[in-house]
């Protein structure tokens, strides 16, 4: 059932990426190329999919806001590509290929990546079959989650916390903006998409944001843990580079407890939903024992 329905909604979230991509005014053939090398690179499209089933669990078509689930798969390549540039993470391979830059070179990486980002507000724009005081919502929600005070921030951080000693709420609060904040919208932007009662979406707040960090910790372990044909990077790059982790700061064992206990508060957020939050149950407790 679960499998059925992540292959279903991969196969309707490329489709219309490429749609996207094809109808896009692109006056330069390589940068086009390069904007869809990493974009239709694969990956679980968990994003896009969990705004689907947040916009289900209010009793919505999870479809019905395929483009708004699309351009936030395009900022999320965008933080991919730009993440793995030489001045970030410095890393030659992204599910399981060469990365951006290492086949197109930094400078059109970079643009691809602030095409990307760009495009995705275009589409956005372009949701129709929504009350247009909820996309605007969801437009400045996705806009603050994306920069400063989101993952762009939250990426600051990690930059300025290599071969540093840093708190545990330094590291919360890292992984807050830089991995949580997009879950947070993805979940938050489907639930006002679909009309959802203030109380549902604060239910829907507090799965996420313990959502975002059963991923991140769970993440931490796969780096040590994981395997590279899996995982589709080299494994240890958070140590190579220095990087303060969960695993790091507290142990491998007790960060499985953590991650354990994050995915039991997300689950225990949708208590008030019934069958129709189903894949939003199954999919946090797919993050205790996936390896990828």
């Amino acid at each position: 059932m679960f499998k059925e329905y992540c292959s279903e909604k991969i196969h309707l979230i490329e489709s219309e990426l490429l749609t996207i991509l094809q109808a896009d005014e692109c006056i330069e053939p390589v940068l086009c190329e390069a904007m869809q090398y990493s974009l239709m690179a694969g990956g679980k499209r968990l994003r896009p999919m969990l705004l689907m089933a947040a916009a289900e669990a209010i009793g919505e078509k999870g479809s019905k806001y395929l483009k708004v689930a699309c351009a936030l798969e395009m900022i999320h390549t965008y933080s991919l590509i730009h993440d793995d540039l030489p001045a970030m993470d410095n890393d030659d391979y992204r599910r399981g290929k060469l990365t951006n830059h290492k086949v197109y070179g930094e400078a059109m990486a970079i643009l691809a990546g602030d095409a990307l980002l760009t495009l995705a507000f275009e589409v956005m724009a372009n949701q129709e079959d929504v009350e247009p005081a909820n996309l605007v919502r969801v437009i400045g929600e996705m806009s603050k989650a994306a920069g400063q005070a989101g993952m762009v921030g939250g990426q600051a951080i990690d930059l300025l916390s290599e071969n540093k000693s840093i708190t545990a709420d330094r590291l919360k609060l890292m992984h807050q903006a830089k991995t949580g904040a997009l879950f947070q919208t993805a979940i938050r932007s489907g639930a006002i998409l679909a009309n959802a009662t203030e109380k549902q979406i604060s239910a829907l707040t507090c799965y996420a944001d313990n959502f975002g960090l059963a991923f991140q910790i769970t993440d931490d372990i796969l780096d040590v843990i994981g395997t590279e044909e899996n995982i589709g990077k080299p494994v240890g790059s958070d140590e190579r580079n220095h990087k303060a982790t969960y695993v790091s700061l507290y142990s491998i064992e007790k960060a499985k407890e953590m991650a354990n206990d994050a995915v039991n508060n997300a689950l225990d957020s949708l208590t008030i939903f019934g069958e129709e939050a189903k894949i939003l149950r199954t999919i946090v407790k797919y993050l205790i024992s996936r390896n990828s």
